[in-house]
């Protein structure tokens, strides 16, 4: 049987992140596999972070991002430290421990192993 693509036109303008921490960290996943893949589901949405309070994030899962607009400051308890901009690619690890920053702002656009809404 086959399965129908999904399509979200215009998601990266129109789609809003919810505030998940602090005043001005944003996030929202836009879709998710796991209707129908509980064993190993895929999720991916946007991420957006304003100028303000850092935020540290411990992943439970293995993630990629893209971004997509501004600068983000990214760096891991190994102490390695990242200037992100448009077009860089990121792979955080199950287990690593990320803080995000930014002097602006920035989006990126994400996946992540994981059901939806489970970050």
């Amino acid at each position: 049987m086959a399965t129908a693509m999904v399509y979200h036109a215009k998601a990266q303008s129109t789609f809003k992140p919810p505030l998940i921490a602090n005043e001005n960290a944003y996030l929202g996943d836009v879709d998710s596999s796991d209707s129908y893949n509980t064993e190993k589901p895929i999720s991916a949405g946007f991420y957006r972070l304003e100028k303000g309070t850092p935020l540290v994030y411990e992943y439970t899962y293995d993630e990629m991002k893209i971004i997509l607009e501004g600068e983000f400051e990214i760096s891991d308890e190994t102490g390695q430290k990242v200037t992100a901009t448009p077009g860089d690619v990121f792979h955080f690890p199950q287990g690593s421990k990320i803080t995000f920053t930014t002097p602006s702002y920035g989006l990126a656009f994400y996946t992540g192993q994981r059901a939806k809404g489970a970050a």
